[in-house]
């Protein structure tokens, strides 16, 4: 269920007409890029939490199937919600990528990581561990409305999401 890794600025260059409609939204350019993957893509997972992580580490403690996590953390900068122990776990489990709109830390260890993940940026402390937040629910990161189910495209160029899975068309010369 892996997707073909896509240039976000040809995907923007070829369907304006997706931009127009909504259809195709690109993030605002927040993000710090880290992990060994900057190109990544896959079905969206949806999570909203608070200065809180465990169910982020619920959720990339199952199988990936190829999916990114996309984490509203309320875009707090005042603790990570996200460290190396949970993104080595999610690299081994197949997810394609994660997506936070919060902190991270152990950032040597996560850039070793075979896996895509953007955040605002890095912070030492620790994230509280009551389990609060929403699983599968709408969030609003970068100016953009995200959901359940819709498809993320990254690179170095910036992050995409997609209503729809984005098809490659391979133009014979």
């Amino acid at each position: 269920m892996a997707a073909l890794p896509l240039a976000t600025a040809e995907v923007c260059d070829a369907n304006s007409h997706l931009i127009s409609n909504g259809e195709l939204r690109a993030l605002q350019p927040i993000f710090q890029i880290y992990g060994r993957r900057q190109v990544f893509a896959g079905p969206i997972v949806t999570l909203k939490v608070f200065e809180d992580n465990v169910l982020v580490r619920e959720f990339l403690e199952e199988k990936g199937q190829g999916r990114v996590l996309v984490v509203d953390g309320g875009g707090s900068l005042r603790c990570a919600i996200l460290g190396g122990n949970p993104v080595q776990q999610a690299q081994n489990n197949g997810w394609a990528g994660i997506v936070v709109n919060g902190c991270i830390r152990d950032v040597d260890e996560i850039n070793g990581c075979d896996i895509g993940v953007r955040a605002l940026n890095s912070h030492p402390m620790k994230a509280n561990k009551k389990g609060a937040g929403e699983k599968h629910v709408p969030v609003t990161i970068a100016g953009t409305r995200i959901c359940d189910g819709e498809w993320l495209y990254a690179d170095t160029d910036g992050i995409l999401v997609s209503r729809t899975e984005l098809i490659v068309e391979v133009r014979e010369e």
